[in-house]
């Protein structure tokens, strides 16, 4: 059988990839959306430990004729990225992402201020506003409560929740979730300065109290029986912060704290970004529905902090000018970002301001806080 030069190079095109783009190409619309997201990662930094595998998850799923997310059959195996997101799908990478944030998180600000707590509830504020909003504008029940979550500011809580409610939406869940928390230098200083008086920006916070080994011991012990009894749903994520936590304050695992906040975080991190970025397929990423979640998550994210904000000059007011309301916003759960964000404005209004360790408080309550609001969502909704 004579085969020519040409009718090789045919059949060659034919099989390769570049034949797929003529079959739908959105796949290569998808492509230059993975490469303008390495580009914010590695040029611009925005959040580029779990941004640049996400954006190359975003690259293989949507090179025609792979099979990488192939799921298996009974004459096939499964694909490499179907297998890894299995990690996904059970919740196994958030929930093991959160026991590193423990591991490498002080309690000690928060303890030493219990009334942090109430800072971070505030902060979850536009978790429920952007859930109703979803709802307002036609989302699934399951899905408007996966949107709301964006609003926590906490990426591996957002990703538990949307691979529960909402699977279909989840990479434009994550994408939003993990560049909103990026952008706080940029969203969070315009909100702090619109709600808040420059005297109050000024208000210096006495020094905290000193936090003992004991208590920084019993406090995640405590606070992982009272709240997985509470909200059994929380579990996953509340239980593996606290096991972190322990991990690090308990000082006889330093060996197993040091795994979780460097080898093993690195390792998960990795493999939830691909997983994440492959199920972004043109087919369900550019859609309508992406650019309300994206609009949502956004809003969700302002009222966050503006609920933080609000509630901080409350508590500014009740304490008799005590309590700098710029820690109120970094009641959103990215740590340590947003409780730098307040430190840096709270210097530009006055240069002896140190709100660092005042605003970690409710940094970390905000943690629990969304994960509680992602446990209260997953208990309605995901039956």
């Amino acid at each position: 059988m004579e085969i020519s030069f040409f009718g090789i190079l045919s059949k060659l095109f034919a099989s390769s990839g570049f034949a797929g783009f003529l079959e739908d190409p959105r796949q290569l619309i998808m492509i230059i959306v993975g490469c303008v997201l390495l580009y914010m990662g590695i040029k611009k930094k925005y959040e580029p430990l779990l941004l640049v595998p996400i954006a190359v998850g975003i690259l293989f799923c949507n090179f025609p004729g792979t099979g990488i997310l192939n799921p298996p059959t009974e004459t096939s195996s499964p694909g490499f990225m179907w297998v890894l997101y299995q990690g996904v799908q059970h919740a196994i990478y958030p929930s093991i992402i959160f026991m590193g944030i423990g591991a490498m998180t002080d309690f000690g600000p928060l303890i030493s201020r219990p009334s942090s707590l109430l800072l971070g509830a505030a902060a979850q504020f536009g978790i429920f506003s952007a859930f109703l909003l979803a709802l307002a504008l036609g989302f699934d029940p399951k899905v408007a409560a996966a949107i709301g979550v964006i609003g926590g500011a906490d990426g591996p809580t957002a990703i538990l929740t949307a691979s529960r409610l909402a699977e279909d939406y989840l990479p434009a869940i994550a994408i939003a979730a993990y560049s909103y928390m990026a952008l706080i230098p940029m969203i969070q200083p315009p909100l702090m300065k619109l709600l808040t008086t420059e005297e109050e920006r000024k208000i210096k916070m006495e020094q905290m109290r000193t936090v003992s080994k004991t208590e920084k011991i019993v406090f995640p012990i405590v606070v992982m029986i009272f709240v997985v009894l509470l909200i059994p749903d929380t579990a996953p994520l509340i239980g593996m912060l606290m096991l972190g936590n322990l991990l690090k304050e308990c000082s006889v695992t330093d060996r197993l704290s040091d795994t979780a906040q460097n080898a093993l975080m690195n390792i998960v991190t990795i493999a939830l970004g691909l997983s994440v970025g492959c199920k972004a397929h043109a087919e369900t990423f550019l859609t309508l529905e992406t650019i309300k979640i994206i609009a949502l998550g956004l809003l969700a994210f302002l009222l966050s902090t503006a609920g933080g904000l609000i509630f901080g000059k409350i508590m500014c007011k009740l304490s008799g000018g005590k309590i700098n309301p710029l820690i109120g916003s970094a009641g959103v759960s990215a740590v340590p970002m947003a409780a730098r964000v307040s430190q840096i404005e709270g210097q530009k209004a006055n240069p002896a301001n140190f709100l660092l360790m005042h605003a970690m408080g409710p940094n970390v309550a905000g943690v629990i806080g969304s994960a509680v609001a992602a446990g209260f969502m997953l208990k309605l909704f995901g039956m």
